[in-house]
């Protein structure tokens, strides 16, 4: 049939019998004489041919290999994968198979082998090959090690600390169920908690810590002494984490993230007090001394501590909270370990959460106007009223100055709520003039931050918005805090004086609380002194009275007199404070007897309606 289908072609006739023995003998001789060792493995996966080179790889005679069953030579069932996949080529479903194995040499060493497993054409064997792909597995690995360490402290770096952080979370919950805290076990001892799971907690922790001052060192010794300083930090963190316990990798990883933060990875933690234990001992540790080439270093840390259950968290999440703990560290005075806080954390999470919507809130009109009366104190007439911001936030409700002012100081948006808060008060004061001209018309108090003095022009901020509203300088009252008038220089002392010539009314609030120099109040433009509740607050116990609060209050009112100021008392909330507060001769009076702050239309029934309760 193979003559009519190539016709007479002899290059298409089948060799002789003794030309096909000849190649057969050629490939045998290949195959014995290989470099690269081999095997003929039947469809049972039996050796029936073996070359010398794989007898020298696996250090045993090419007779021994004989009918031995290729898996074990080569350790393909280590695992149901490996295994599945060479049975597969075995039964012809699988065309090649390939893979890894670290395999155990008779004299000790170890070697890592390439095994390949492929059919033999037109036969029913399969041809296994394993090359020793040792010397380049510890290139990779002399290479991985470069990659992932830290060529100053020789520390692991971020790389493989989230690489190693990862793998201990997955490994955590894959071995603790999700519902239950190994912890919460009861347990005949000690010893029989440890063996749960091998040492297995399904919790972890971090330590995240940052060097107190080391770019002072580095800008004034050079970066060689502050690599030198890193590396014996790097040391300390070593003996600290080597000296708190192990793990199934052996100790706490202690690894830099980068520039003078390190962090030290405990796996299986067994609860917040030997994270909190081993924070003390790296603080304790560094307080001591660094002796680097005859120079003698002091060195500090701050350290933010995170301990929790594996489930449920994640690598990312576990170092965001890590560094903000390590923030919190840092703004609480340095030098200390702080444990992460989940309430100050969401706090910290409202802050942020209004710091990104307070700019466009402005724009959206969230925010609205209350105001608070302020009172004579001789006739408990409305003489004005204290304007006051609140913020309707969609998802918070109605939230108070205090809870986002500082954050508008913080980004600037200050400036736009401020100008806002200025022209909507200024524009109602006005309106009440309208709405009563035959009653003595009130004056507005605004407050106004420091930075909108410095980052605005304030004075034709003012000097537009009267313009526009109608309302007369003198029934505009800015406030300003005692620490940010009371430093004022330059150009915010400009501005003030600026807008005293206009005839806008400055006023000091919160007066006593700060600065309290009393040699400014003879050189600043002010014309109210607004004192602080704490001094009014003072006169609640009538009872028990205490003399040297009137006594403050009483001097302080009679200086302000002298210099041509009034005095407002701040919190005054009973008939007893008003009578005392009137008595030494304060001129008005805020604060809860009179009214709390409330919208524009409950001011306009109090206009012009004396006298108010006393």
């Amino acid at each position: 049939m193979l003559t009519e289908r190539h016709g007479t072609d002899p290059d298409h006739e089948l060799p002789p019998p003794e030309s096909r023995e000849s190649e057969l003998r050629d490939y045998r001789a290949a195959f014995r004489a290989a470099r690269l060792a081999m095997a003929v493995v039947d469809r049972n996966g039996v050796v029936v041919a073996a070359n010398e080179s794989l007898a020298a790889l696996l250090g045993t005679e090419t007779a021994a290999l004989h009918e031995q069953a290729a898996a074990d030579l080569v350790d393909l069932a280590a695992d149901g994968r490996t295994w599945h996949a060479y049975r597969e080529v075995l039964r012809g479903r699988r065309s090649r198979f390939r893979c890894t194995r670290r395999l155990k040499h008779p004299d000790g060493r170890s070697l890592w082998a390439e095994v390949t497993v492929s059919p033999v054409p037109d036969s029913p064997r399969v041809l296994l090959t394993v090359a020793d792909i040792s010397d380049r597995r510890e290139l990779q690995a002399r290479l991985r090690h470069l990659q992932m360490h830290d060529p100053v402290t020789r520390l692991p770096n971020r790389t493989l600390f989230f690489e190693r952080l990862t793998a201990a979370l997955e490994s955590a919950v894959a071995e603790s169920p999700a519902d239950e805290d190994p912890r919460d076990r009861s347990y005949e001892s000690y010893e029989s908690y440890e063996s749960y799971g091998h040492g297995r907690t399904g919790r972890i922790g971090i330590c995240y810590l940052d060097l107190d001052g080391f770019k002072a060192v580095n800008d004034t010794l050079g970066h060689r002494v502050g690599d030198r300083l890193l590396a014996a930090v790097a040391s300390r963190l070593t003996e600290c984490a080597d000296g708190y316990g192990y793990t199934r990798n052996g100790g706490h990883l202690v690894a830099r993230l980068g520039g003078d933060e390190f962090a030290i990875l405990v796996e299986d933690s067994t609860g917040t007090e030997q994270l909190a234990d081993l924070a003390q001992s790296v603080l304790t540790a560094l307080q001591e001394p660094f002796d680097l080439s005859g120079q003698r270093l002091s060195v500090s840390a701050s350290i933010g501590v995170v301990e929790r259950r594996a489930h449920g968290s994640s690598a990312t999440c576990l170092m965001q909270a890590a560094d903000t703990t390590l923030y919190w560290a840092k703004a609480d005075g340095k030098a200390r370990w702080t444990l992460f806080d989940p309430e100050r954390n969401a706090h910290r999470m409202t802050r942020q959460a209004l710091s990104s919507t307070l700019r466009p809130a402005v724009e959206r009109g969230e925010f609205a106007l209350e105001y608070q009366p302020l009172v004579d104190l001789a006739n408990s007439a409305v003489r004005g009223v204290e304007a006051l911001v609140r913020w309707n936030h969609p998802q918070f409700g109605t939230l108070t100055p205090n809870r986002f002012v500082g954050i508008a100081e913080e980004d600037g948006s200050i400036v736009e709520l401020g100008r806002w808060v200025l022209q909507t008060a200024c524009r109602q004061a006005r309106q009440w003039q309208k709405d009563h001209p035959g009653d003595r018309p009130i004056f507005v108090s605004v407050n106004v931050a420091v930075r909108q003095v410095w980052d605005s022009d304030l004075v034709a901020d003012v000097a537009g918005i009267l313009a526009e509203t109608g309302l007369a300088p003198h029934l505009l009252q800015l406030e300003l805090t005692e620490s940010a008038v009371m430093g004022s220089a330059g150009r915010p002392l400009q501005a003030l004086q600026a807008l005293s010539d206009m005839g806008v009314r400055i006023a000091i609030d919160d007066f006593g609380t700060g600065y309290s120099n009393l040699a400014y109040l003879s050189r600043l433009p002010v014309s109210v002194l607004k004192l602080d509740g704490s001094f009014v607050r003072g006169f609640q116990d009538e009872e028990h009275a205490n003399p040297a609060d009137e006594l403050i209050v009483e001097a302080l009112v009679q200086l302000a007199h002298r210099l041509g100021l009034t005095v407002t008392a701040e919190c005054v909330e009973t008939a007893g404070q008003a009578a005392r507060l009137r008595r030494i001769g304060c001129d008005t009076g805020q604060g809860w007897l009179y009214s709390r702050a409330v919208p524009p239309e409950n001011i306009a029934d109090l206009i012009g309606i004396a006298p108010l309760p006393v």
